[in-house]
């Protein structure tokens, strides 16, 4: 059996069908088409979701079925482990792939050795509130410096060089989740180079389910647990961050910040925090 150049990797887990119809159709439409396609059911009973994906025919499809839930850490380990391909494409159950994404990532992998992650931009869709293009920075210093705040690869848009992975015995690990990418890249930024493509390579389907949403609380400390340790960790990148975007401090007492002006990443615009935390109203 030949062995694939790409691994996409898709956990699912009671999905929408007509949502992951729509995610694996965008797969199979690739203008790179020397991949295995890796489904992982981690809804096991879901009966309609078997027959779904067993309804397609395309000999790339390896479909793989968890014997009972195992929650979504430990299934994309085991995709990880299952995978074949010199390259791992994240990719989740409900988004949908422009059909150039893979053919781009490769190719900025395929000529930079140096990178061991590639991302994009994504195309929020769905919830009218939320839809819009999504934009990251580009150079690996930026991408680094900006994740001291926050997740700034998107995780469901990304290819992964499965060696960085293999070679630093990195994997998702489940203290993490729901945050478990972010963490991902936080142990990545020490043995490798990050790179977003200046272009949209998924559309991010926002419909009100999200486990972001359903998990809101343990997804904000698991995110702030990441940043605060990535922060001390690489406090120059950390520095940089600041001296960007963070203005002003103001002290209660001299000593707990109770007022920060913070620059906005995607404008001119400034806010002011209260705790440094919670926006108060926007500075034009």
């Amino acid at each position: 059996m030949t062995t694939p150049r790409v691994s996409v990797l898709t956990p699912i887990y009671n999905t929408n069908p007509q949502h992951l119809r729509e995610c694996i159709d965008s797969i199979l439409a690739q203008t790179f088409t020397d991949f295995e396609f890796i489904i992982l059911n981690d809804s096991p009973d879901n009966i309609e979701l078997d027959e779904l994906v067993k309804s397609y025919t395309d000999s790339r499809i390896v479909y793989v079925k968890n014997e009972k839930n195992m929650g979504i850490s430990t299934s994309r380990n085991k995709l990880i482990d299952l995978s074949r391909g010199e390259y791992l494409a994240v990719f989740d159950h409900d988004d949908i792939s422009v059909p150039e994404r893979l053919e781009k990532e490769v190719a900025i992998l395929d000529e930079n050795g140096h990178i061991g992650v590639v991302s994009g931009w994504i195309d929020w869709f769905g919830d009218t509130k939320y839809t819009g293009v999504h934009i990251y920075p580009e150079q690996d210093t930026d991408i680094k410096t900006f994740l001291t705040n926050d997740c700034f690869i998107v995780h469901t848009a990304c290819m992964i060089r499965k060696s960085v992975l293999i070679e630093n015995n990195i994997r998702y690990e489940w203290l993490y989740s729901p945050a478990e990418d972010y963490q991902l890249w936080a142990r990545l930024m020490d043995v490798t180079d990050f790179y977003n493509l200046q272009m949209v390579l998924a559309k991010y389907r926002f419909s009100g389910v999200n486990t972001s949403l359903r998990q809101q609380k343990q997804m904000h400390d698991a995110r702030k647990k990441i940043s605060l340790q990535v922060s001390d960790k690489h406090f120059a990148y950390r520095h940089e961050f600041e001296k960007r975007y963070v203005i002003k401090r103001i002290k209660l007492f001299g000593v707990i910040p109770f007022l920060k002006i913070k620059k906005s990443k995607k404008s001119n615009s400034k806010y002011c925090l209260l705790f440094g935390f919670f926006p108060l109203f926007k500075i034009y």
